[in-house]
């Protein structure tokens, strides 16, 4: 009951802080399931693609109907990252748990220090686009979602703006459908694991994340985007020191 009972919170801290940022739930869903409900750091990750993709499916579909999506080009760069997304998905299950640990970390500190000093997220001012640059930034997305078993919201957005010359919003939406395309890609590689995972706690993990999404949207509305980065960018922070720490020792 203790188990269900943290399933049921963490999923709705997740769910929350992807519906009000748009991005960096999935950071927090890899030590919850470690930390919280005592998965191993390769069933972790596997679990952490599987909520990524329920929810980020659910947010798809509401900016789809906002028209925020760019379907032609966001399958492009989702399709450069698709067999990266595969390959590290397999290679990620022959990896020492420590390892897995220690990049998760990094990948974490990496996202807080982003959202502590956002990164340039200027258009092109010739509005092109280097399809080498898209591609290489489509694969090393696809990379990181199948290894570590995080959407990459936080690198998404800007590539899109940066690299495609996305509007804000545009790169938001689109970004939910490259991040679907590479956790589904992973997943398919991780059949084996996922048929062994705890889904008594998994579903109501994902149940709570899909509604603590809408509520984050809410909260965004009324609360500055840049002071709620910056909390959660602290909480982030901490959450690596942890982990490096438990790795480490």
């Amino acid at each position: 009951m203790t188990a269900l009972i943290l399933a049921l919170i963490a999923g709705a801290v997740v769910g929350l802080v992807l519906g009000a940022l748009g991005g960096g739930g999935s950071v927090l869903a890899v030590p919850a399931l470690i930390y919280l409900l005592g998965f191993t750091p390769a069933a972790a990750t596997t679990a952490a693609l599987i909520i990524v993709t329920a929810t980020s499916l659910t947010a798809l579909y509401a900016h789809a109907r906002s028209g925020r999506v760019r379907w032609k080009a966001g399958a492009a760069f989702a399709a450069a990252g698709i067999l990266p997304a595969a390959a590290a998905g397999a290679a990620a299950a022959h990896l020492p748990q420590t390892a897995l640990t220690l990049a998760f970390a990094a990948i974490a500190a990496l996202s807080a220090i982003k959202m502590l000093r956002p990164a340039d997220t200027t258009r092109p001012k010739d509005g092109g686009v280097r399809p080498g640059k898209a591609a290489g930034a489509g694969a090393a997305l696809g990379a990181l979602t199948g290894l570590l078993g995080v959407g990459g919201g936080f690198l998404a957005v800007p590539a899109l703006v940066t690299v495609l010359a996305f509007e804000m919003d545009a790169a938001v939406g689109t970004s939910l459908l490259v991040i679907t395309a590479n956790s589904l890609a992973s997943l398919a590689t991780r059949s084996g694991t996922a048929a062994s995972l705890d889904w008594a706690l998994i579903g109501p993990f994902i149940g709570t994340a899909i509604l603590g999404a809408w509520d984050g949207k809410r909260i965004a509305a009324k609360v500055s985007a840049l002071h709620l980065q910056r909390i959660f960018a602290v909480v982030l922070l901490a959450v690596a020191a942890f982990m490096l720490a438990d790795a480490v020792t």
